[in-house]
């Protein structure tokens, strides 16, 4: 008798309802609604390319938003890329974000509500490792 009061007074009194519901209808969710609650939560991945360092204004207002942002600087000169990795920095540090290359040109912007893991090594990196291993033998 005890253990259902106590299991009563711990239940949100949905148990039945929580049961009886498939693990299809909880992924049974339209694109629509999900992009609405993306909207409200900031849980997106914004793919960017700029094509000049005025376009890293968007790209920062993506990370105030705590969208993620993966922004590939092919298209633009190297002296923009620096000016644009700089500029990204200094946002990434203010609202307590990451920032991670995650390839040639290829960086990964992070708010501060996620959570990046793992590393993606580059491949200068492994071939500095094989030279080294070939000298050691």
């Amino acid at each position: 008798m005890a253990l259902n009061k106590l299991k009563k007074l711990f239940s949100d009194g949905d148990e039945d309802e929580n049961l009886n519901g498939t693990e299809d209808d909880f992924y049974a969710v339209s694109e629509d609604e999900a992009l609405k609650e993306a909207d409200k939560t900031g849980n997106k991945m914004i793919l960017m390319e700029p094509r000049a360092y005025s376009e890293s204004q968007q790209i920062a207002d993506h990370l105030k938003n705590r969208n993620s942002v993966v922004v590939n600087l092919k298209r633009v000169t190297s002296a923009q890329a620096k000016r644009i990795i700089d500029f990204l920095s200094g946002c990434v540090y203010s609202i307590g974000g990451k920032m991670q290359k995650i390839g040639v040109g290829i960086y990964l912007c992070t708010p501060k509500n996620v959570n990046i893991q793992g590393k993606i090594s580059d491949d200068s990196e492994k071939s500095k490792d094989s030279e080294e291993s070939e000298i050691e033998w």
